[in-house]
């Protein structure tokens, strides 16, 4: 810099104040612990949860037309996977019916399904839920129930209205997780390309 450069500098810099020191530090606070009443809340919601059936809730419980598609994806599930399980393009390794059922008997025979799909690594599946013409007070009872519990099961992917040939709006294809051993499998298979 030159000394005209550096004149000028100071003189446009000549009624520049400080700013005023202030403690501009953001105080850091350990965490309180909960209140009572946070840990009232917290146990109430649990045993809550518990009572429900391994955490399934009706809470928010949209009644869906009897006629209407239903769908869910879990973020992450590849496009082409998703389309060609729309599509019913996968094979169908297990099925589960719940004509007949009432809503707590179908829940428990949802969750146990999941269950067994799991454990004998289907990953693919028919859930027959009905279209719920003849229910009472509400028609699509049940199936307004299965589209709300199964997005809260952390094993299911994704699911959508069946094709005709396999129930159309009174069915869904189910696509879960892998079990913990497929996964492996396939990391071997393909740590040996």
């Amino acid at each position: 810099m030159s000394t005209s450069e550096m004149e000028e500098f100071l003189t446009e810099m000549a009624d520049v104040k400080p700013m005023a020191k202030s403690d501009t530090r953001s105080s850091l606070h350990k965490p309180m612990s909960p209140t009572e009443a946070q840990l009232a809340r917290r146990q109430s919601a649990q045993a809550e949860q518990t009572s429900e059936g391994q955490g399934l809730s009706d809470h928010g419980l949209m009644l869906i037309a009897p006629e209407d598609p239903i769908e869910f994806v879990r973020p992450g599930v590849q496009h082409g996977v998703y389309k060609n399980l729309r599509l019913g393009k996968y094979q169908l390794d297990a099925r589960l019916d719940l004509h007949g059922h009432s809503v707590n008997e179908a829940k428990q025979a949802l969750l146990q399904f999941i269950e067994d799909c799991q454990r004998i690594e289907v990953r693919c599946a028919l859930v027959l839920h009905g279209k719920g013409l003849h229910t009472t007070p509400f028609k699509g009872l049940l199936k307004s129930h299965v589209a709300h519990w199964l997005p809260q099961i952390p094993q299911v992917l994704a699911f959508h209205s069946a094709q005709k040939q396999h129930g159309g709006t009174g069915a869904i294809y189910l696509l879960l997780k892998k079990s913990e051993w497929e996964k492996s499998e396939n990391r071997e298979r393909h740590q040996k390309r």
